[in-house]
């Protein structure tokens, strides 16, 4: 199947796209990405590859690997443009996420949300995490006029992880982990009927694995899956893979 996976220029979260892109290849899925003009490899936020702060904070070594293998790829280094997509060509949409300061071109792009809407209106499976569920909170039912999240089941960062990242390094990084002056929770839950939709998960910064699900959580909603942050990379991958083939 043909999933969508549209990417800032820069900055976006290593994990969130590496982990997603190579579960779903080796499922046998075809990702195409998508930037604000195409044509030119994207790259995540290089703090993520070697630490953020004294080598801490930063992925994983397995989810680097995956980004190493991803530089490669023909459908990473020339993506098509967001104007150019068709949506209809595609069966599954992933928002990942990151909080760099690059990742405004992309979370708030009225663009990027013109074809969210189009893709949501299919009622084809879509994924977001982290901060790319900031996108969908941003994107307009034409047919409601409220946001596509609106009278939806979800998680995105939660406020606890948020604060507690900025409060470790700001001293050091400033507003490194403070993408918008609103957290990002915050933001999500004003998008919706019902601040009881927002589902939070364990309170917890245990990151999950390829064989270990132990702190991770996503919430379903139909056909909509959210996750909150790079720990839960690896079961947002194997439930999103799900949702595509009906399983």
């Amino acid at each position: 199947m043909q999933v969508l996976m549209p990417l800032p220029d820069h900055d976006f979260d290593t994990t969130e796209v590496a982990v997603p892109w190579r579960l779903l290849t080796r499922a046998g899925h075809t990702v195409t990405f998508a930037t604000e003009r195409g044509g030119t490899p994207p790259a995540c936020d290089p703090r993520l590859l070697t630490g953020v702060l004294f080598g801490q904070f930063g992925a994983e070594p397995e989810p680097i690997e995956f980004y190493r293998q991803l530089t490669a790829a023909p459908e990473f280094t020339d993506p098509i443009s967001w104007h150019s997509v068709d949506v209809e060509r595609f069966d599954g949409l992933v928002l990942p996420g990151g909080h760099a300061p690059g990742m405004r071109q992309y979370l708030g792009s009225h663009e990027l949300q013109r074809r969210v809407a189009a893709f949501w209106a299919l009622g084809r499976p879509v994924g977001a995490i982290c901060h790319g569920v900031l996108v969908l909170a941003r994107t307009t039912d034409p047919a409601t006029g409220h946001s596509v999240l609106a009278g939806r089941r979800t998680t995105c960062l939660p406020k606890y992880m948020e604060r507690s990242a900025y409060l470790a390094t700001a001293w050091r990084l400033g507003r490194y982990y403070r993408t918008y002056p609103s957290y990002v929770e915050d933001e999500v839950v004003n998008n919706l009927d019902d601040p009881t939709q927002f589902e939070r998960g364990p309170r917890t910064f245990r990151r999950g694995t390829a064989t270990d699900d132990r702190g991770a959580f996503v919430v379903q909603d139909g056909h909509y899956l959210s996750a909150r942050w790079p720990g839960d990379a690896y079961l947002f991958a194997r439930r999103f893979e799900a949702l595509l083939t009906g399983l």
